[in-house]
């Protein structure tokens, strides 16, 4: 690490770095979106289910999206950051092209995993380049910028994606995303140095991670498996929302597309990009006293969250039913940043890469493999049944898991509550 941090020098200008994966990070989860914001013309054009939906938005996605993730991570830890990042950019933006040109659903299929296998690349490396990036003390709040990304770029989607469909089509945001994707990978090898390993570190690693004894330690280590699960749990709330939201708020609210490409784009604004501003915030001064803010902060969000999520699906009209999803939003995301700071901080420098790609790994799994797909199949069973809002009953069977994930956070705030008194 000696010699390999006197020919990597560290970030000069942190904030440009920053900017740059946030970017990135936008456009990997609008690609990711595009198909739940754009999934009834999509479903119109193509004669596809609620459940064929939601494999696609989930499963098939997550199959990729999630497994990848581990030798890309182990890749990324043992060379250049960058490079992997830039490389799975141009990979999951070219594949975003072809579920433009996709005719039938068997080739929109190949071209989500495809997209999945790409953005595998996107978020673990980025991790590792802001832990190096950012000291200890200031992370919280530069995750929180980051993981502006998702609210963003749901927002754009919904705002660019629904316009852009509503005059040419639902296969021209696909094009015209991925093609700013292909030309953002090639900004990032010009515009992001490779931070030295380790950087803030008090100690220096000579040898890098080795791959299954981080395997074994990330899935042994309690601490770091409780906080994945309770992402996870987290996770199956609001991809299955999130993947069925516009959908939901079109066929059983009564809006049309032009009225979701400003009013939902807003909610997500507000919502999303707000509390993920404010979870980094309050989880920096959290922190600073206790480690116990990093599990204390998502499960008090959460419930909170929950009530206003049973008022959202429930509400009559769709004008009140985006009042109450705001406030969802803003609570929804708090384990997002608190989750990522953990794990960083409890790992060694040579195994963030690859401890990102796990935890991603297990809450990508569990939330955005099997929420829209059990919210999809969900549908299809309540509509079988006879029932005449079958997405709304669909809705409603994801509130248990608030109530598991606040249980797994409660758990892990004891935990880190006597690695502190010890």
């Amino acid at each position: 690490m000696a010699s390999a941090a006197a020919t990597i020098a560290p970030a000069r200008r942190p904030g440009v770095v920053l900017a740059v994966l946030t970017f990135v990070y936008i456009l990997n989860f609008l690609d990711r979106q595009l198909i739940g914001i754009l999934a009834k013309p999509i479903q119109d054009a193509l004669q596809i289910t609620d459940g064929q939906l939601g494999l696609i938005g989930g499963l098939y996605f997550a199959m990729f999206y999630c497994f990848i993730a581990i030798p890309v991570g182990y890749l990324a830890d043992k060379t250049n950051r960058v490079g992997v990042l830039s490389l799975a950019c141009a990979i999951w933006s070219g594949a975003t092209v072809a579920c433009g040109l996709a005719n039938n659903y068997a080739q929109l299929v190949v071209a989500r995993m495809l997209v999945g296998f790409g953005e595998a690349g996107g978020v673990p490396p980025s991790y590792a380049i802001i832990t190096d990036t950012y000291p200890p003390g200031r992370r919280g709040a530069a995750f929180g910028i980051f993981n502006m990304g998702p609210a963003i770029g749901a927002a754009a989607g919904v705002a660019f994606g629904a316009a852009i469909a509503q005059r040419f089509g639902w296969r021209m945001p696909f094009i015209v995303v991925g093609v700013i994707g292909i030309v953002t990978a090639l900004l990032v090898r010009l515009m992001v140095r490779e931070p030295a390993r380790g950087t803030f570190d008090a100690v220096q690693l000579e040898d890098k991670a080795r791959f299954w004894p981080t395997l074994r330690m990330f899935f042994s280590n309690p601490t770091l498996m409780l906080a994945a699960l309770g992402s996870g749990a987290t996770q199956f709330v609001t991809y299955g929302l999130g993947n069925f939201a516009v959908l939901f708020l079109m066929r059983d609210k009564g809006m049309v597309l032009g009225e979701v490409a400003v009013w939902y784009a807003l909610v997500l604004v507000v919502g999303m990009a707000g509390g993920m501003m404010l979870s980094g915030r309050i989880i920096d001064r959290m922190t600073r006293t206790s480690r116990t803010g990093y599990a204390v902060a998502p499960a008090a969000s959460l419930a909170i969250a929950m009530p206003f999520y049973l008022a959202f699906v429930w509400a009559p009209t769709w004008p009140l039913a985006l009042m109450l999803l705001t406030v969802v939003m803003v609570f929804n995301y708090f384990y997002l940043s608190a989750s990522v700071a953990l794990v960083q901080e409890e790992v060694r420098p040579d195994q963030r890469v690859l401890s990102g790609a796990l935890l991603l790994l297990v809450m990508n799994f569990i939330g955005l493999g099997l929420g829209p797909t059990w919210v999809g199949f969900a549908s299809d069973w309540f509509k079988a049944q006879g029932a005449t809002l079958y997405l709304q009953s669909a809705l409603y069977t994801l509130t248990p898991f608030y109530l598991i994930a606040i249980g797994l956070f409660v758990t892990l705030a004891r935990r880190l509550g006597r690695e502190v008194r010890a």
